[in-house]
C-alpha cells in the first residue's frame, strides 16, 4: 500500500448496471431536481442563480458569473460535474450518484461546490 494516495482516495463501488432507459430517467430526474431547487431558491430570494439546459447539459450561473456544469455522459452511464475547483465524475451506485475516485455522494458534492461559488450554504438534495 502506499502512503502517496490519501485514504479518502477510495474508488467507488461497482455501477449498478442501468438500461440505456433508466439511465436516462434517473439522470433527467436528477437535472429536473436541481432546476426545481435553483428556481426555488430565486422564488424565495436565497439566491439569484441563473440555470440552463440544453438536452443533458445543465448550467448553472453564479451572481459573481462563476458557474457549475452538470453534464450527463451517456455511452458511460455518468454524471460529470465541473466547478472552480475542478471536474468531477460520478456512476450509480446502489441508489446514489457515487464519486469515482472518492465515493463522495453527487448530491453532497453539488451541495459544498455551490456554497463555496456562493458564498453561502446551499443543499441540493436527492428527495422532493
Amino acid at each position: 500500500m502506499s502512503l502517496d494516495h490519501p485514504a479518502a482516495a477510495v474508488a467507488a463501488p461497482a455501477a449498478t448496471p442501468l438500461t440505456d432507459v433508466e439511465y436516462a430517467a434517473r439522470t433527467r430526474a436528477v437535472l429536473d431536481r436541481i432546476e426545481a431547487q435553483v428556481d426555488q431558491w430565486l422564488d424565495a430570494d436565497v439566491i439569484d442563480i441563473d440555470s440552463h439546459r440544453s438536452g443533458g447539459l445543465l448550467e448553472l450561473s453564479f451572481p459573481d458569473r462563476s458557474k457549475i456544469i452538470i453534464n450527463t455522459q451517456a455511452p458511460l452511464q455518468e454524471l460529470w460535474l465541473a466547478a472552480k475547483a475542478g471536474g468531477y465524475h460520478f456512476r450509480f451506485v446502489a441508489g446514489a450518484w457515487l464519486d469515482t475516485k472518492t465515493s463522495s455522494e453527487f448530491h453532497a458534492h453539488l451541495s459544498s461546490l455551490a456554497s463555496a461559488q456562493a458564498g453561502k450554504a446551499l443543499t441540493f438534495s436527492a428527495l422532493e
